[in-house]
């Protein structure tokens, strides 16, 4: 695994650096892909994040993110795909990979996620044209069912999957080891994506045991139970070889230390784990 197969969501520093900075710290350390966060784009502003990921060669991995789509009324769900266009202006000004939809849980009030999830799949078909037309692929990213009220309600790699046979090539998924290393027709749907040819993105980190918060306590590799090399394997199979892209979400623990250090153990740890 050489230093080019590392992908740094910024997540994983948010606390330590901004976009500037962590492209530095990239540097530094020999990192040279990247995925950022709208809200880190937006306070440096979209013009200069662009200039610093095209001055400094930088690959893309990802914008995350877009989506969010359900909402209780069709004025909310306009509003909603209204932002996931300027979304795809955003991935397209930065040459992005792709961009990651997080598709949203179940509208306020609903207990209906059938509906939401037609819900999420009008909004992405609402938004193709546009990604389209930019050249930005789409890419889904199933989360763990402890999200599907709340964040998505999208949660296996076969329901992305079956959205992705509906809409057409240009939308494929983000595959996350933290929210899809328990299911159990895992490798069958690797494989499945492999065979679309739908695999846009692989992010990395780790399920520790005890997870202390299920949002804001997930692992550097190597500390936790995925089997991190076998999902590997499964991908590469499946015929992608981009970027693993580490996304690290650590209130009390990676948040808080050097951002220098955390790359360097990252380093070590996609060596030696992943």
């Amino acid at each position: 695994m050489t230093e080019r197969k590392i992908s740094l969501n910024l997540a994983t520093t948010r606390q330590q650096w901004g976009f500037a900075e962590a492209v530095d710290g990239c540097l530094r350390a020999g990192i040279t892909a990247i995925s950022p966060w709208r809200d880190q784009i937006a306070a440096i502003g979209l013009d200069e994040a662009a200039r610093i990921v095209r001055e400094n060669r930088l690959q893309v991995t990802g914008v995350c993110r877009g989506g969010m789509f359900p909402a209780a009324t069709a004025q909310g769900r306009q509003a909603n795909i209204d932002d996931n266009l300027r979304a795809i202006d955003e991935a397209a000004a930065l040459n992005a990979d792709c961009l990651v939809l997080v598709v949203g849980g179940l509208p306020e009030d609903s207990r209906d996620i059938g509906g939401a999830r037609q819900m999420v799949a009008d909004g992405i078909a609402a938004m193709l044209p546009h990604a389209r037309a930019s050249g930005v692929k789409i890419a889904i990213e199933p989360l763990h069912p402890m999200y599907a009220a709340d964040r998505a309600c999208v949660n296996t790699i076969d329901q992305a999957l079956d959205i992705c046979e509906m809409l057409g090539e240009t939308v494929g998924v983000a595959i996350d080891v933290y929210h899809v290393w328990w299911d159990p027709n895992l490798a069958g749907a690797i494989a499945r994506a492999g065979r679309m040819k739908r695999i846009f993105a692989h992010h990395i980190c780790d399920w520790l045991v005890p997870t202390k918060d299920m949002l804001l306590d997930r692992g550097m590799m190597g500390d936790g139970v995925i089997d991190l090399k076998g999902i590997r394997k499964m991908i590469e199979d499946a015929g992608f070889f981009g970027p693993q892209e580490v996304e690290i979400f650590s209130r009390d623990n990676w948040w808080q230390r050097d951002g220098d250090e955390v790359l360097a153990v990252i380093k070590e740890r996609v060596a030696s784990v992943c």
